[in-house]
């Protein structure tokens, strides 16, 4: 794959903020209307795995989940020789052994692990999240200011947040369950977009020490050799990442399908905002700067 040298990314990426200002306003939307579609890893409610010998139907399964005294209807996902049964409603001791039970009854040899969440352990896991994403961005705050200077690090953490908020967006947006790997990938997803815009911000940071820009025009060239220079790096990494990802998401189980989806969707968001929002954003901070210091030569 190659790309003309003088392409201009700057120019396109007036295209991919419009794209990304309408995926974000959608998932604002839904997120105040709708909220996230919660696992039971985030709210009341228990989480019941049972790996069997034999593969058995859902049909055979339903009557042996009837007959709990609860009043809402479990989310059952049957794979391989193996069944995720989840509910709304914390079981009980009585009722966690009914179910072992009656499935029993269907495989002799089944074994079961039962995992329940109270409603502030939920609480409590939720906030803890939200933390460590803005703990981390803190730290990347630092970092990006101490080694390069504060409109990299504005650049980069609006670009990380992008990376995190389009996941957030699209799993409201289709109502796609949210567990604890989901954070998982949110996380490495904000790893992975950091690494990509650093490695450009490195760039364009040793193409500025070696020319003198004198107008917006200068700087928009420079940006624009920068990305071309470290494209097909940032593209192969992307794309690495993205097949690994991939392949877990369709041949991967159900404990980790969530996980697999979400960094899928984080690295092709991830793929063009280094390129096509970080950098273009740290040239309008830069022209910013160029204006003031053409106004009052003091600031210079």
């Amino acid at each position: 794959m190659r790309f003309k040298k003088d392409m201009d990314f700057v120019h396109l990426s007036k295209y991919f903020f419009i794209f990304s200002i309408v995926i974000t306003v959608m998932g604002v939307i839904f997120l105040g209307f709708m909220g996230l579609n919660y696992s039971v890893d985030f709210k009341a409610g228990s989480n019941v795995d049972v790996s069997l010998s034999k593969n058995i139907t859902q049909d055979q399964l339903q009557p042996a989940l009837s007959g709990l005294g609860l009043s809402h209807e479990p989310n059952i996902t049957i794979g391989d020789k193996r069944v995720n049964i989840r509910y709304d409603e914390e079981l009980d001791n009585e009722q966690s052994a009914a179910l072992k039970t009656a499935i029993t009854k269907l495989d002799d040899k089944a074994s079961f692990e039962v995992n329940t969440v109270d409603p502030e352990m939920a609480k409590e896991l939720a906030r803890n999240a939200i933390y460590s994403v803005l703990l981390s961005s803190l730290g990347i705050i630092v970092y990006v200011s101490i080694r390069f200077e504060w409109r990299f690090a504005v650049a980069a953490i609006v670009a990380l947040l992008h990376d995190a908020f389009m996941v957030v967006a699209i799993f409201s947006i289709f109502r796609l369950e949210v567990d604890l790997t989901f954070i998982v990938a949110v996380l490495t997803i904000i790893g992975y977009s950091i690494n990509d815009t650093i490695v450009i911000f490195d760039r364009i940071r040793e193409n500025l020490r070696f020319g003198k820009q004198k107008s917006y025009e200068d700087l928009k060239a420079l940006v624009n050799k920068s990305v071309s220079q470290t494209l097909m790096r940032s593209l192969y990494t992307a794309f690495t990442v993205f097949i690994a990802a991939f392949f877990l998401l369709i041949l991967g189980g159900e404990s980790i399908k969530m996980f697999s989806l979400a960094m899928v969707i984080g690295l092709l968001f991830g793929a063009y905002s280094s390129i096509f929002i970080a950098s273009p954003l740290w040239l309008l901070l830069k022209k910013r700067q160029k204006v003031a210091v053409k106004n009052n030569p003091a600031k210079a």
